[in-house]
């Protein structure tokens, strides 16, 4: 009676044989789910000095009983520039909480002291640090102005004889980038155009800006800031190229490209734009281009910056800081 038994044994033995066992499986481990939480190594830094200028990088290392959501957070004690780094792992190395001197938060980061502070999600633990800053980041591109020091005396503009008006490089502590950046305001009851500032290329030693022909490769950087109680603000960029390389812009029949920015968005934000996402804008509207319709950065002549309010909404103000033109990529402050 007990062979039959054992056949069925042994022909299902090869069955079980044959299914190999995983030690890994998906989700959560036991222990990072409801093991004890403990520092195993202690936070700390890889330098306690850095000099992003020359291409350094910095990076963090602590070591956990268990893999856990960790946020390190750096933060400039002149500028208040903020620095966000994020994982989830067992451990801060060199390879997941290396800091460039980017920022996450603008303003930039000055050179200055730095504190820095590990936090976790489902732990009361915060680790503390600091670092100093000796060399900020370069920026590769072409920079028209970081508003530092006098303003270029190439530039043209035009400030409309309102009330409160302002218009000028200031240097208070609240600059994006460095100290100073550029205050536009004021309240003018008869027309939207409060003030502008054009920056030709000849301001810069050349008819034409010089960069790449490719407009995909192209974008356009500055750093915009309201006052949180202001919405009523409209920055207009526009992009004038020499179609017929004669040396002056003919606007009705040569290409002027822009953006227009509705200042709705309180403190610091970067504005970077693509080149070939610029449009022709009449009244704020798309409209066809009066030149040949192609978008040719390498024949950009002028940038004209443009603040307007309507005029029915009482006083406006904006602020402008490090405009760049970078090339490949977007800047990454």
């Amino acid at each position: 009676m007990k062979r039959p038994f054992q056949w069925l044994c042994l022909a299902l033995l090869p069955v079980f044989a044959g299914c190999e066992t995983d030690d890994e499986f998906d989700g959560p481990s036991l222990n990072d789910l409801y093991g004890a939480f403990a520092i195993l190594s202690p936070f700390q830094s890889s330098a306690d000095t850095v000099d992003f200028s020359s291409g350094s990088t910095v990076h963090f290392t602590a070591e956990f009983s268990k893999n856990v959501s960790w946020i390190l957070e750096v933060k400039g004690l002149e500028s208040g520039a903020v620095k966000e780094i994020s994982g989830f792992s067992k451990q801060l190395d060199a390879v997941n909480s290396v800091w460039n001197g980017t920022t996450t938060r603008l303003p930039f980061f000055k050179s200055e002291p730095c504190a820095v502070m590990l936090r976790f999600e489902a732990e009361s633990d915060t680790l503390l640090d600091t670092i100093f800053v000796s060399g900020t980041r370069n920026y590769p591109g072409l920079l028209l102005s970081d508003f530092e020091g006098v303003a270029n005396p190439g530039w043209t503009s035009f400030v409309q004889s309102g009330a409160d008006m302002s218009f000028g490089i200031q240097t208070n502590g609240t600059a994006a980038q460095g100290n100073g950046y550029f205050d536009i305001g004021g309240a003018v009851n008869w027309d939207f155009l409060i003030a502008y500032l054009f920056m030709p290329a000849t301001a810069y030693g050349a008819p034409t800006f010089n960069l790449s022909s490719n407009p995909e490769l192209v974008y356009f950087n500055t750093m915009l800031y309201k006052p949180e109680n202001l919405n009523n603000g409209i920055m207009l960029f526009q992009f004038q190229e020499d179609d017929n390389q004669d040396g002056t812009f003919t606007p009705a029949s040569e290409d002027m490209y822009a953006v227009e920015v509705q200042m709705n968005q309180n403190n610091w934000s970067q504005l970077s734009v693509k080149y070939s996402d610029l449009q022709t804008l009449v009244n704020g509207q798309p409209a066809s281009p009066n030149g040949n319709g192609v978008r040719e950065p390498h024949k950009l002549n002028q940038v004209n910056i443009l603040f307007l309010a309507n005029p029915a909404s009482g006083y406006a103000n904006a602020r402008l800081d490090y405009m760049i033109f970078t090339e490949g990529a977007a800047l990454e402050p």
